[in-house]
């Protein structure tokens, strides 16, 4: 509490957050939840290790047979892994002496920490912590005739080995680990009829392969163009960072992203963006904030029912103005199909506000919210109602 009296809220208070991230997703849930959001977890996909698998096998051992010139890490998780992977296989010694003697490039600095865990030493880094400014570096030095290896995170990158060959590289795909649907697809389901329903405000990445997967599952259910017109305008998706962007750039959405891409820096872009998107209205003497599933009147939290959150956004597209009980009916979610849901969605919704006064009837009319007179003359410049 403030020197004023006043209750100092949390950023995120009265909104919801989707994480749709498998690894560390407690911990990218506990920041937000912190901070004081509702969080929706549904993992859109899972990870396998590829200990076993004789794809990676293969590539190991052909990478110890006829040593690369160059090697590209991607991922901290995933160079671990292979390593750990060579060494159940009693090659691990081999593999780190292949490594060694090549030009090592890693994306990014958890990448060059495992690196560096495991006894080696990159030769350069890109401070964007891109793989576009990998290849960039690449392609701009020449590699023509040269061996290339590059570790891969889940999926290929696009264009990143086509681009390599095309320079004249001979390139080794080591697919470390495989990102797979999740076992369960019930929660990434429901997650997507909350995002369409607009019942989440964010929605979190913080990989390519969990972003592609939520869509080819939207595009699975016939959801896809709705899902994107989504993401587009209404729920505010957020990126870790341009590679997990790139799923969603490439169908016309551009997410929001921290400058360092990590998790907290994404959070605090939440907290930044969600409470810059509730617009501030002076109704009826009082201060009134829409959140996602609560209002802030007069800095006091109120949490709204669903049926009064759909009416009281309705009447906000045009504070001041009648909106009649038809395009209310219209509003409210489920079959309700009588003006009456009306009446008694609007008499629970003025109970939840506490401040009776913010939803004025008009006669034979409808209703509106009771825009303070500045204000409401302001609006009624802006064209008919």
């Amino acid at each position: 509490m403030s020197d004023a009296g006043v209750v100092e809220r949390l950023p995120l208070e009265g909104f919801t957050v989707g994480v749709t991230a498998e690894r560390r997703a407690e911990e990218l849930g506990a920041l937000l939840a912190r901070r004081g959001a509702e969080v929706v977890h549904a993992p859109a996909l899972r990870v396998v290790p590829l200990a076993d698998d004789r794809e990676l096998r293969d590539a190991t051992e052909g990478l110890v047979a006829r040593p690369p010139d160059i090697v590209v890490a991607s991922t901290a998780v995933g160079f671990r892994g292979w390593i750990e992977a060579a060494e159940g296989w009693g090659t691990g010694g081999a593999l780190l002496e292949t490594l060694g003697g090549a030009r090592l490039l890693t994306r990014g600095p958890k990448v060059k920490g495992a690196v560096r865990a495991a006894g080696l030493r990159e030769e350069w880094s890109p401070h964007s912590e891109s793989m576009a400014e990998v290849l960039e570096r690449l392609l701009a030095e020449g590699v023509d005739g040269r061996r290339v290896a590059v570790q891969l995170h889940g999926e290929p990158v696009p264009g990143f080995a086509e681009a390599l060959r095309a320079g004249g590289a001979e390139v080794v795909a080591v697919p470390v680990y495989r990102w797979l649907p999740p076992a369960d697809l019930a929660p990434v389901d429901r997650l997507l009829d909350l995002t369409l329903r607009r019942g989440v405000d964010a929605l979190t990445f913080t990989s390519a392969p969990a972003a592609a997967s939520l869509l080819r599952r939207a595009e699975a259910r016939g959801q896809l163009s709705s899902f994107v017109g989504t993401l587009a305008d209404g729920v505010l998706p957020v990126c870790v960072g341009p590679v997990a962007a790139q799923p969603l750039q490439a169908l016309g959405v551009e997410p929001v992203r921290p400058e360092r891409f990590r998790l907290g820096p994404m959070v605090q872009r939440v907290c930044e963006e969600l409470p810059a998107r509730a617009r501030v209205l002076p109704v009826a003497g009082h201060q009134v904030q829409i959140r996602g599933h609560a209002v802030l009147v007069d800095g006091e939290l109120r949490p709204v029912p669903p049926a009064g959150m759909a009416l009281l956004r309705a009447l906000a597209r045009r504070p001041g103005r009648v909106v009649g009980r038809a395009a209310l009916l219209r509003a409210l979610p489920g079959a309700a199909r009588h003006e009456h849901a009306v009446e008694t969605a609007t008499a629970r919704l003025r109970t939840a506000l506490g401040a009776p006064e913010l939803i004025q009837t008009v006669v034979k009319r409808g209703y509106r919210l009771a825009l303070d007179p500045l204000a409401a003359g302001a609006d009624e410049g802006e064209g008919p109602a």
